[in-house]
């Protein structure tokens, strides 16, 4: 199956059961909070997602390779467990980088707001 479909296959029932054998083993991550390297780190972090936040879901908007680079545009939401239960909205993108194997070497995630954005949700956001 080609990469572009494991792909939106994973983003559709993320944060479970992904593909991990998508990624190389020293794969680089980063976010707007994190930066590290290896797969077995990006697992925990994908299962602290799937055992902390409720309701995680990403919708994909787009996905494009361009040679070696895929591009996906996407939004993150979830309800964070607080009482309220505020809903929380990111959206972004994710630029990935494949070695000559098609495996993922880098994974860089971009949000369209400020992490403070990110904060205020939890406090002025809508009633869902």
């Amino acid at each position: 199956m080609d990469i572009i479909e494991i792909l939106k296959e994973d983003y559709q029932r993320f944060p479970a059961n992904q593909t991990y054998s998508l990624y190389a083993p020293d794969v680089y991550f980063q976010d707007p909070l994190n930066k590290f390297r290896g797969v077995n780190r990006y697992k925990k972090m994908i299962g602290f997602i799937e055992t902390f936040f409720l309701n995680p879901k990403m919708d994909l908007h787009n996905i494009q390779r361009l040679g070696d680079t895929i591009k996906t545009e996407w939004t993150l939401s979830w309800n964070t467990p607080v009482p309220w239960k505020p809903h929380i909205s990111i959206p972004g993108w994710s630029e990935l980088t494949l070695n000559p194997d098609g495996l993922i070497v880098s994974h860089v995630d971009y949000w369209n707001c400020s992490r403070l954005d990110v904060v205020k949700q939890h406090f002025f956001s809508e009633k869902n």
